[in-house]
C-alpha cells in the first residue's frame, strides 16, 4: 500500500538541495524559523519550493468559516511548495513551522527547472514525489470522509510501521520511533487529542500496541492492516 502521510524514502534533501551542487553553493543560504513562524501564506507568489533540513512544517489552509484545515505535517528531508514547479502562480495553502529549530532550504523555481534539465535522476525523483503526494492526499481525503476514527488511526499506525518500524528479534514486536507528537497524529487523522488518547488506550488494553513518550510498539499479536 502506498504511503498516505509520508513519501517513501523521503529524504530528498540529500539529493536535491542546491548546496550539494557546486555551481549553486556560493549564493545558497538556509532559512531559520521558530515555532509558529510562517514560511508562506495563501495567495503569496509561488516562486520557490522548499526542502526541510531539520524541524517540522505543517501545510494547510483556512475554510470559509475560518477553520484551519491541515493537509500534512512534514519533517526532515521532505519537500513542499512543489506545485510551483507545475506552473502555480499563487499559493493555495500556507506553510508554517511547528518546531523552534526548523531549517529550510529554499530553491527558486528557475533554479529547480535548471537542475531538472541537467539531472535526469533529479527530475525523475521530483516527478515521482509529486505523483505520490497527489495519491497520498487523495487517499487521505477518502479515509477522512468514509472511515471512522479508529480505522483511520489503524491505517496511520500501519504507515508508521512501514516508514519507521524495526522488528524486535526477541519478541517479534515492531518498534516505531517517529517524529510526531500525539497532537500531530490527532490533527492528521482528523480527530481531537482526547479521542485519540481514548482509542490508543483501547488498543493498548487489547494488546495490539504499547507506547510511551519515546516510542510506539506494535505487538506481535496485533492485527493492524
Amino acid at each position: 500500500m502506498n504511503s498516505i502521510w509520508f513519501f517513501e524514502d523521503s529524504n530528498l534533501f540529500k539529493l536535491l538541495c542546491p548546496h550539494k551542487f557546486r555551481a549553486y553553493q556560493e549564493n545558497h543560504e538556509f532559512e531559520a524559523y521558530r515555532k509558529s513562524d510562517y514560511i508562506y501564506f495563501e495567495e503569496d507568489s509561488s516562486n520557490k519550493i522548499y526542502l526541510i533540513e531539520k524541524g517540522k512544517v505543517k501545510i494547510g489552509y483556512y475554510s470559509e468559516e475560518g477553520d484551519e484545515i491541515i493537509k500534512a505535517i512534514l519533517t526532515k528531508g521532505e519537500i513542499f511548495g512543489e506545485k510551483a514547479i507545475l506552473g502555480e502562480h499563487k499559493r493555495t495553502e500556507f506553510a508554517q513551522s511547528i518546531d523552534n529549530t526548523t531549517s529550510i532550504c529554499p530553491i527558486g523555481v528557475d533554479t529547480m527547472h535548471e537542475l531538472m534539465r541537467d539531472n535526469e535522476s533529479f527530475s525523475l525523483r521530483i516527478y515521482k514525489f509529486i505523483g505520490m503526494r497527489f495519491k497520498r492526499l487523495e487517499r487521505r481525503l477518502h479515509l477522512l470522509l468514509f472511515k471512522d476514527t479508529k480505522t483511520r488511526l489503524l491505517e496511520f499506525l500501519d504507515e508508521l510501521k512501514e516508514d519507521y518500524g524495526r522488528s524486535c528479534e526477541n519478541t517479534g514486536d515492531v518498534i516505531i520511533r517517529h517524529p510526531y507528537t500525539q497532537k500531530d497524529i490527532a490533527t492528521l487523522i482528523g480527530t481531537s487529542r482526547p479521542t485519540l488518547n481514548i482509542i490508543m488506550n483501547e488498543l493498548k488494553e487489547q494488546n495490539q500496541i504499547d507506547f510511551n513518550r519515546r516510542e510506539l510498539r506494535m505487538l506481535k499479536t496485533a492485527n493492524v492492516s
